[in-house]
């Protein structure tokens, strides 16, 4: 740190990424990317875009508006495009947030959202979970404050229900409630189709996790007209060109690549299915999870000792120093390969 950094920023706590080790090939479980490839269209389109990189972007991203907002049922004015949804939800921090106008999110969530409210000097609330790890929608009713739920939770899994989150916004009708839905695509039900029943709702995703574009760097907000105007106003006074030409067109062609975003999301609940029963059977407690990972624990086991076992094995997971969830690990979903050689290596740690 030097001396030249302002005191805002000084005790500032950045988020801690997942491990991208170089120095050998593991077998990568730790930060939720997709096992398979983007889909050859989304891949065809982006190399046909390469030859047009001498020029700037279009930054209201027309084409893939337009074909995205037709795939979810919505009008061209109800979308935003950002780079990655860790883009949209600070912009939803900076547009709608203040000192009087606070945060709360879960406890145990998405380390970003702490991340985000500390850079933007906001104050904020951390709601505990439930024993089980469940969100209480009861401490979100009518708490007249700005909500951001990640649903699934992160790193949990564990999904609320549409009636549930329709519960939570249409008691906050004079704050936003955002749904972060990154891993919607994995069993959890979209609360996209709210957004015309209730202003203050923004639901987020990501072309990351299910749609295999995790390096592309691609996500989006979904709301009323009024709110994606908002965000636009932070975008446009920040970094108009957010969306890199090659990106914009891989993500219409994972859009339109319906046939191998279908076959992909059954193939990972398939996968996780297989990985949560073969863990039962080793005697770990396996959290109920609609995501693209699972968040497992084995008594009288330390979490931080199976991650750095695997690790040493050539098998990375995801370990959280959290007091109240250090004996879990998070376990990516990926190949039935991938996970076949996580079983045979937790047997042999065992």
């Amino acid at each position: 740190m030097s001396k030249y950094l302002s005191e805002k920023y000084r005790s500032l706590t950045a988020y801690t990424p997942g491990e991208q080790p170089q120095d050998q090939k593991y077998v990568k479980l730790n930060t939720n990317e997709s096992p398979f490839p983007p889909s050859a269209y989304a891949q065809r389109l982006a190399r046909r875009a390469s030859g047009d990189l001498q020029l700037y972007s279009d930054p209201e991203c027309k084409a893939l508006v337009s074909f995205a907002a037709e795939k979810f049922g919505i009008s061209n004015d109800q979308i935003i495009f950002t780079n990655g949804s860790d883009e949209v939800l600070n912009f939803a921090f900076m547009a709608f947030c203040d000192k009087s106008r606070p945060v709360v999110f879960p406890q145990i969530t998405y380390g970003f959202y702490k991340v985000f409210a500390q850079l933007n000097n906001l104050p904020y609330e951390e709601i505990a979970l439930n024993n089980d790890f469940t969100i209480n929608v009861n401490d979100y009713i009518g708490i007249d404050k700005n909500i951001f739920i990640a649903n699934p939770n992160a790193p949990t899994g564990i999904a609320l229900s549409l009636e549930e989150i329709e519960k939570i916004v249409s008691s906050n009708p004079g704050r936003i409630v955002v749904i972060d839905e990154a891993y919607v695509d994995f069993g959890a039900e979209s609360a996209v189709k709210l957004v015309d029943k209730y202003e203050n709702l923004l639901v987020t995703q990501t072309f990351s996790k299910s749609r295999s574009l995790a390096g592309a760097r691609l996500g989006f907000g979904i709301a009323s007209k009024e709110i994606i105007d908002d965000l636009k106003l932070i975008k446009y006074s920040t970094n108009p060109y957010n969306i890199n030409m090659m990106t914009m067109y891989a993500g219409i062609g994972a859009l339109a690549d319906a046939e191998y975003f279908d076959k992909n999301c059954k193939t990972i609940e398939e996968n996780r299915q297989f990985t949560t029963d073969r863990l039962d059977e080793l005697g770990f407690i396996v959290l109920p999870s609609k995501a693209n990972f699972i968040f497992a624990k084995k008594d009288g086991l330390d979490g931080e000792k199976i991650y750095l076992d695997l690790k040493a094995r050539g098998v990375l997971v995801r370990h959280f120093d959290s007091d109240i969830i250090n004996d879990y690990i998070r376990i990516t979903i990926g190949s039935r390969e991938q996970m076949e050689i996580l079983i045979k290596t937790l047997e042999e740690i065992l």
